[in-house]
């Protein structure tokens, strides 16, 4: 107990952040029921910390993404004075780490049990490099499954696609387990299958989509660090594909969940090394890359570089659309991205208006979206003042609200019961809250 010395590297931290001790607790409190391991830290445990007592092996991550929240800014153990956590075992085989994490992601019941801090959005994740992912996984095939050909990658592919739509339709909540029962029983057999070349490559391809797509539905129900590593597996089967597409289409959306989470510089980064790794994308993939570019330059507060990447973006889409050019990334999409970019740098009304022209351009297949960004919309037009229109806009989220299952659409009705509680004087308030409350009762407490 003699020996032991003060933390320096976290003091430093701390005294950045500005932080009373009770604050610093408290936050750490907060990352921890996030995770669905709720602590009670006081005062005297954040002393401790600083004086050189080592907290448990399962807090030091809370400490560290509370800390990296604060400081909008990646931070490692080391960096917080900690020592490095130990290396995942299940890193060392994309396959056998991808199995064993949809195994127990497939079951909801099961959810809360995947390993320590599998719930921590991570803003010092180590992101591999395009070079460092090419070519990899040759070891994986041991040819004790039967052989595999074009008809199992189109049937994964097909899959893929049917668990996308039902996203669109009902919701990430009730696609996910069966997206991660997908990949347990289905593609991860596949991938040690022996094949022809072609044949890998593509079934690589179509496991990299499904990661992906996996990892969007864990971010709508705001299990981040889950989210994290199937976008880190997406990562790695892309590369072992060369699927430069898929690739960037993954960090594109690490960038997406970090910008939302407020991880702006992170953002950037991810948003960055997304539209360098494919500079021969065409018009829409391009908008796609740069239009991300463009919210995190925001966030991060570079304003010339968000309107610049925002131009490029618009003149990108507009070729697109001239040439008839498939893909996504569509002028509603386009004008989410405008509305973001201008409400970071302080156009409000601006960005109700995007909001409102995505609105009105958005196919109604994207149902979950729609409720989504009309709460967003309502939100800032009640940001402006504007009650009775935002009551409105929350009436439209409203009518599609009972057919989704979805963590973002539930916190999107949890917010406008908290906005709208002190206004139930108003009529038009109050209808709108005994509506919600009928709805979604559960949410209205």
């Amino acid at each position: 107990m003699g020996d032991r010395r003060p933390n320096e590297s976290l003091k430093r931290l701390y005294r950045e952040s500005g932080w009373t001790l009770r604050q610093f607790t408290q936050e750490v409190n907060k990352i921890g029921t996030e995770r669905g391991t709720p602590t009670r830290y006081q005062s005297p445990s954040a002393h401790q910390w600083l004086d050189g007592h080592l907290p448990r092996e399962d807090v030091r991550p809370l400490i560290v993404e509370a800390l990296a929240r604060r400081l909008r800014k990646p931070i490692t153990h080391t960096q917080a004075g900690f020592p490095a956590p130990p290396e995942d075992a299940s890193e060392a085989n994309t396959v056998d780490g991808l199995l064993d994490l949809s195994r127990q992601d497939m079951d909801p019941s099961r959810r809360s049990v995947i390993g320590a801090g599998a719930s921590l959005f991570s803003a010092a994740l180590a992101i591999p490099g395009w070079q460092d992912v090419v070519g990899r996984m040759e070891a994986v095939r041991i040819g004790r499954t039967q052989r595999i050909g074009i008809t199992e990658v189109n049937m994964v592919a097909s899959m893929t696609e049917r668990v996308s739509d039902m996203e669109d339709q009902f919701g990430g909540r009730h696609a996910r387990p069966m997206a991660a029962a997908l990949l347990a029983n289905t593609v991860a057999p596949c991938l040690k299958a022996d094949s022809t070349a072609p044949v890998r490559k593509l079934m690589l391809s179509a496991a990299s989509h499904l990661c992906y797509l996996t990892g969007y539905m864990a971010v709508d129900e705001g299990v981040h660090g889950i989210a994290q590593q199937y976008y880190l597996r997406s990562l790695e089967l892309a590369g072992a594909a060369e699927d430069h597409p898929a690739y960037c289409g993954t960090l594109r959306a690490m960038s997406v969940q970090a910008v939302d989470l407020r991880h702006g510089v992170q953002a950037l980064r991810l948003a960055d090394a997304a539209a360098a790794a494919h500079p021969r994308a065409g018009h829409r993939m391009r908008a796609f890359l740069v239009g991300q570019q463009s919210h995190a330059s925001a966030q991060a507060g570079d304003r010339i570089n968000a309107l610049r990447h925002l131009r490029n973006a618009e003149q990108a889409v507009g070729k697109a659309e001239d040439e008839g050019e498939p893909g996504r990334y569509t002028p509603a999409a386009l004008n989410d991205h405008i509305s973001h970019v201008r409400f970071e740098l302080g156009d409000i009304e601006g960005s109700v208006e995007a909001l409102q022209r995505a609105d009105r351009l958005r196919a109604d297949v994207y149902r979950g979206t729609r409720v989504r960004k009309r709460g967003l919309l309502a939100e800032r037009q009640f940001a402006i003042g504007h009650l009775e229109a935002a009551c409105a806009t929350w009436n439209m989220a409203l009518d599609d609200y009972p057919l989704i299952s979805s963590g973002r659409a539930d916190q999107c009705v949890v917010t406008m019961f908290r906005l709208i509680r002190p206004h139930l004087r108003n009529s038009t308030a109050r209808d709108l809250y005994e509506r919600a409350r009928f709805a979604a009762p559960s949410l209205a407490a």
